[in-house]
């Protein structure tokens, strides 16, 4: 069956009504899943098992049955190692019905459908009883329901729940507790992703600074976390104010409420600074005694133990409300809320116990300046890297006249503030900009002569920077807004970013390759039907996809020189016909080609460019240095998604590249 599906395609803002098959979603959902990332976490699946077999033992050895359930059971990895250690029976609960059939195929295929049942429904749906799902309550609960912040995939309800209506009273859990650590640091480049900074313009009429209003300066944020490879992040970039602290346990084998709640921890600040971030992570005991952990400490807290890399599990950045400045020896207090499915902080100064008790009810934060919900926290870090904003200035400088007539499109952009005090003819109130700066509240091919109050455009500038954005080439979408502009420009317009260009280049990961690589044995369970079926949602598309990550959380080497294959001229109208190129790229360095790279540049005005990507080779070894503010193209060999082991290493990689003129969407071919 088709099924007619309408979405907005992000580089030419059209509409689209497209005729996909049924299970599309399904197909997006698992090729883009994280199964294979988690099958690969050796530690993970290590300590896992350690768990269960621990667990198995102390309900054997009290002498009663192993009766397991599983909530959450994926490919039935932890239901299958529960049976291998000598369960009487699981119950492997499972939502996802496409991964539910794969739990059940995989499950039969290593030999347990007899002592494994999975049952395809949310765990709060599950009945226990002679006619029930399950026959009987289970002693030993088994989960894994955690993404970085522990607790956003929702598993504080689903094991409050549990232990309501399907688990036994002092029950076995695996893992058995989970604590959440937090650091106060200060950081101008995590603080730079929350904050909109004093932009410095220097014009014939000296320097002049943007700032952002009050609401905005004093706004919380938003609640959502920021979580990244915090393993990435070289310790010059924070100064870390205070001692890891613990803020919180959980205890799974006992009820667990989901209730909002805080908790606050006294600290005394190992050195004075601005208290702007608490970076924060968990670990958790498999066993009571907490002799198994599996942890997701960072290097400088752990940095004796091999660091076992993972995605599905980072580390978390929560941005303070405000910054606060603290005293080395002078005691704060940290104070961690949450609710059922996210984390905020706060810092107050210590005061008198009673008093505290009395402040600590911290409501969620709201952004109330509109700008957290329309930057996310790369927008926020690119709008503040001076650098940057620097090269724009230098090219408007080149392109403004006193009688500019200026139409600036890009998305929640600095750049018509930049236009005005470089003095175009023609936002905010703390710059006292609302007669000068209009804003047009319409799309770019709805725009009329008195939108533009019968003038002419003679400067048509953008970064260009879209919300809807998340390949490279989707900022094209610049491209597609000055045609449909076309009538309304002067004929000698001139274009900011004149024109734009692809580039691309191979390397070999050292990590995220794991993301895509199928795992085949796993603890000695075959999960070779998981693979298929991630193989197979890859293939779903007729050509394969890239997809975007931000590189600079991933370390790689070119295996390749960068090199550029397209250019998409801006002054000039999108053309009728497709743009296509091919080519070869001579491989330099030995190593794994892992897929290629592929990132845009802009290209303002002759030599002054705005790059997205590849900052620099950094060493002879090929170490890449990547833009950190945006994300890059990633495309995959099918020699990674398909585990090919290569004997003799390519020498040169084959390409072809489309940009469809007409759908805005780059399709792409590589053979090594």
């Amino acid at each position: 069956m088709k099924t007619f599906c309408g979405r907005a395609n992000p580089t030419t803002g059209a509409i689209e009504w497209l005729e996909e098959d049924e299970n599309y979603d399904y197909h997006q959902e698992i090729a883009r899943s994280r199964y294979a990332d988690m099958l690969h976490d050796k530690d993970r699946n290590t300590k896992y098992y350690q768990g269960i077999r621990a667990a198995v033992s102390r309900v054997k050895e009290r002498g009663e049955k192993a009766v397991v359930l599983d909530i959450g059971t994926g490919t039935g990895l932890l239901s299958m190692m529960a049976a291998a250690a000598g369960a009487d029976f699981c119950y492997a609960v499972e939502v996802f019905k496409p991964m539910a059939n794969a739990a059940v195929k995989i499950v039969g295929k290593n030999g347990f459908h007899d002592r494994i049942k999975v049952i395809n429904k949310h765990s709060t749906e599950v009945t226990v009883g002679p006619d029930g799902d399950m026959k009987c309550r289970a002693n030993i609960l088994v989960t894994e329901l955690f993404d970085t912040e522990l607790i956003g995939e929702g598993a504080l309800p689903s094991y409050e729940h549990a232990h309501k209506h399907l688990v036994q009273e002092g029950c076995e859990a695996v893992p058995h507790r989970a604590t959440v650590y937090g650091q106060l640091v200060e950081s101008k480049r995590m603080w730079s992703w929350n904050k909109l900074f004093p932009v410095r313009v220097e014009s014939e009429d000296g320097e002049k600074i943007i700032v952002s209003p009050p609401e905005m300066e004093n706004c919380p944020g938003v609640p959502s976390v920021c979580d990244i490879q915090l393993n990435q992040v070289p310790s010059s970039d924070f100064t870390i104010l205070s001692d890891v602290v613990t803020m919180f346990s959980v205890d799974f084998s006992k009820p667990v409420t989901s209730a909002s709640t805080c908790y606050t921890v006294q600290l005394e600040p190992v050195k004075s600074g601005k208290a702007q971030i608490v970076l924060s992570w968990w670990d958790i005991d498999m066993d009571p005694s907490g002799k198994i952990n599996c942890t997701m400490a960072p290097y400088w807290v752990k940095p004796t133990s091999a660091l076992q890399w993972r995605d599905h599990w980072m580390q978390c950045v929560y941005f303070l409300p405000n910054e606060e400045p603290v005293v080395q020896g002078e005691k704060v207090c940290l104070t961690a809320c949450r609710d059922e499915y996210s984390l905020w902080y706060k810092l107050q100064k210590a005061r008198e116990e009673e008093e505290n008790k009395a402040d600590v009810r911290v409501e969620s934060p709201v952004c109330r300046c509109q700008a957290h919900l329309l930057w996310n926290r790369p927008r926020f870090g690119e709008l503040n890297d001076q650098n940057r904003t620097d090269q724009y200035i230098k090219a408007l400088i080149k392109v403004l006249k006193m009688d500019s007539v200026c139409l600036c499109i890009s998305d929640g952009s600095l750049l018509p503030m930049l236009a005005h005090y470089l003095g175009a003819k023609q936002l905010f109130k703390a710059n006292n900009l609302e007669d000068k700066i209009k804003i047009i509240e319409a799309r770019p091919e709805s725009l009329t002569s008195s939108h533009l109050e019968d003038k002419k455009i003679s400067v048509l500038v953008g970064e260009p920077f879209f919300t809807t954005s998340l390949l490279p080439w989707h900022n094209l979408y610049f491209w597609y807004a000055r045609t449909a502009v076309s009538s309304h420009l002067t004929s000698d317009v001139t274009v900011l970013p004149q024109a734009a260009s692809l580039h691309m280049m191979i390397v070999e990961f050292q990590d995220l390759w794991r993301i895509r690589s199928p795992c085949g044995i796993c603890e000695g369970f075959d999960v070779q039907t998981m693979d298929d079926m991630i193989s197979n949602s890859l293939n779903f598309r007729e050509s394969k996809e890239a997809e975007p990550h931000p590189l600079w959380e991933y370390p790689c080497k070119s295996l390749s020189d960068p090199q550029e294959v397209l250019t998409f001229d801006f002054r000039k109208t999108v053309p009728q016909h497709c743009l296509r190129t091919e080519g070869s790229v001579t491989l330099l360095r030995k190593g794994r080609s892992h897929g290629a790279v592929l990132w845009v540049e802009y290209h303002l005005v002759p030599g002054i460019s705005i790059n997205t990507g590849l900052v620099q080779i950094s060493n002879e070894k090929g170490n890449c240095e990547w833009n950190p503010h945006c994300k890059q193209a990633v495309y995959f060999f099918s020699s990674v998604i398909e585990s090919e082991t290569l004997t003799d290493l390519p020498s040169v990689v084959t390409y072809a590249i489309n940009f469809d003129a007409k759908t805005g969407e780059i399709a792409m071919d590589f053979k090594l």
